[in-house]
């Protein structure tokens, strides 16, 4: 007869997926870092596409 035995220890229970938490707000630098990048990125855009109406041969 052995002196000592395990447990037998059950693997965790399957949960269900919870519902994801609400965002939390973001920053207010973070909004304003947000808002100078997409004008950045807008006037880029629109520069990009100014240089390539120039490049066009006129005909």
């Amino acid at each position: 007869m052995p002196a000592f035995t395990f447990e037998k220890i059950s693997p965790p229970a399957r949960r269900a997926p919870t519902a994801t938490a609400p965002k939390k707000p973001r920053g207010l630098i973070s909004q304003m870092i947000d808002r100078f990048a997409e004008r950045r990125a807008k006037r880029a855009s629109q520069r990009q596409r100014a240089s390539r109406r120039d490049e066009k041969p006129a005909e």
